[in-house]
């Protein structure tokens, strides 16, 4: 709508927000569409593992432990311990698909709040945060992950306080970076004319022109989060037993790889695949993006 100066006569056209990303291109992206059905395969294998003709996760078959290997009775073979791998691999991925979009949730509402801050107010503001930030992003993530965890020990609560530790530093630079640019627009200043307050503008002018890459971001982190929890798992830091937990299905069947290499590599395959998914659908939300 054309904004029309009183004092001057001029009828002008309203500042114009930043350019929006055209979301249904990114099914029109290969590699999108892709990544999309990986993850849309593993979250609703994880939102039907209740109702599925499944044995229970934990339950041993003691008749199996003699031979792991693919059978009728189970499709994916047991562990070393008789438990059926395919329910312990599609109730894992309701342990993964829930814990790690929670972690990385939080981290990005504490890291967008950082950076809104830091990239809105700057002066001393800004450079407070950006030296703890610092700080924080010195010390490589997998590090800080395995100090948290070992001193204050694994549990879902756990692991999302470390991933917020770990992962808002990271946001924050990037949601600071985007804010620095924006601020300048010419939305932002009619809001400031329109004496709007700090908080509307940031929630509801700046935020939204931040969204398309910190989607990208959230999805990434995801990834990167999926692995670290498989990491954890295999090292003994995961969720503790018996939730099924993909990493450390891989670290139970270390001793028996030469012999069934299954136990391993079927945790592994989801593993990757569900980390490719995210990184894949990533990649279509970038595209969609720059179009």
């Amino acid at each position: 709508m054309a904004v029309h100066d009183n004092i001057t006569g001029v009828v002008t056209a309203p500042p114009k927000r930043a350019a929006r990303p055209n979301w249904m291109r990114i099914f029109h992206s290969r590699t999108a569409v892709v990544g999309f059905c990986l993850v849309l395969f593993w979250v609703l294998a994880a939102l039907l593992a209740p109702v599925l003709p499944l044995p229970s996760p934990t339950d041993s078959d003691v008749m199996a432990m003699s031979n792991p290997y693919p059978s009728a009775a189970h499709w994916l073979g047991t562990d070393i311990l008789g438990r059926d791998m395919l329910s312990r691999l599609i109730f894992g991925a309701r342990t993964v698909l829930s814990v790690a979009p929670l972690s990385v949730a939080v981290a990005m509402i504490v890291g967008i709040t950082m950076g809104m801050i830091a990239g809105y107010y700057g002066g001393w503001i800004d450079v407070l945060i950006s030296r703890v930030s610092d700080i924080i992003l010195a010390f490589p993530v997998l590090v800080i992950y395995v100090i948290l965890i070992a001193n204050i020990g694994p549990s879902v609560l756990n692991i999302v306080i470390a991933t917020m530790i770990a992962s808002a530093p990271g946001i924050g630079r990037i949601t600071r970076g985007l804010v620095l640019g924006l601020k300048q627009q010419e939305y932002v200043a009619a809001a400031k004319l329109r004496a709007e307050s700090t908080l509307y503008i940031m929630i509801v002018e700046l935020l939204p022109n931040c969204r398309s890459l910190l989607i990208v971001d959230a999805c990434l982190r995801i990834g990167y989060t999926i692995i670290t929890i498989g990491i954890l798992g295999f090292l003994g830091l995961g969720l503790p037993p018996p939730n099924p937990d993909w990493g450390g299905m891989v670290k139970e069947s270390v001793t028996v790889l030469n012999v069934w290499p299954h136990m391993s590599l079927i945790p592994s395959a989801a593993l990757v695949s569900l980390v490719l998914g995210f990184n894949l659908l990533a990649d279509g939300i970038r595209e969609a993006w720059k179009s």
